[in-house]
């Protein structure tokens, strides 16, 4: 049965400068491979006015509404997949990817307390399937504590959705070679290290790491 995608963009960065593109054309063209039936959408945050609009005291009476909020929900409630890509901004997502996350989290809509045992959340995208595509400048490991790719495994968890293991691309920015430097991550595994990505620039850089996201493309 064909499955319904959708594919997020949300890097300001220029497309032929950007890690974040190049890692999705690479991954959005082998899962093409292994299904050619399913039906691609794509949203570029980019082009979104809502993803331009950050909640404040001024217009929380009216940030969540039919255009900004309803319509995305739906759209989310109506795919079987996301593929949701984002580059680490200031260590963390990009504001566009809050603004939008802002404008989708709410209650009784992608999620609920209502017959909740304990307190937590109940998630209402249990329909959904995400594979979140990271990049970052710095290799892994270098700021911990500003793991977006975490932050978004865990806020789709948190709305009720499946996680495939995601795909992280670290050391965008680091132009010195570090043998020990991890510059791809999977799920829990580090699977590349050393080589300047700045050097390789993005297009060699997925070339380099095809193999995975391939394998990671099959398996989603």
């Amino acid at each position: 049965m064909a499955s319904k995608v959708l594919v997020i963009i949300s890097s300001m960065i220029e497309e032929k400068n950007s890690f974040s593109n190049a890692l999705i054309k690479e991954f959005v063209k082998h899962y093409q491979e292994f299904n050619p039936k399913d039906e691609i959408t794509y949203l570029n945050l980019n082009d979104l006015p809502m993803a331009s609009k950050t909640i404040t005291t001024h217009n929380f009476n009216n940030f969540f509404n039919q255009e900004d909020s309803d319509k995305y929900i739906n759209q989310l409630k109506s795919i079987n997949k996301l593929i949701f890509s984002t580059p680490m901004t200031n260590f963390n997502v990009t504001t566009m990817t809050k603004n939008y996350l802002d404008h989708i989290l709410v209650a009784d809509k992608t999620f609920s307390y209502k017959y909740s045992k304990k307190g937590e959340a109940i998630g209402l995208l249990t329909k959904l399937k995400v594979q979140i595509l990271a990049t970052q400048g710095a290799p892994y490991g270098w700021y911990l504590w500003g793991n977006h790719t975490k932050y978004l495994e865990e806020t789709w968890k948190f709305a009720g959705a499946t996680i495939a293991p995601s795909i992280l691309v670290c050391g965008t920015k680091v132009k010195d070679i570090h043998e020990n430097d991890v510059k791809l991550v999977i799920g829990d595994k580090s699977l590349e290290k050393g080589d300047s990505l700045p050097l390789l620039g993005p297009e060699k850089t997925m070339k380099k790491f095809e193999k995975y996201i391939k394998e990671a493309a099959k398996k989603f």
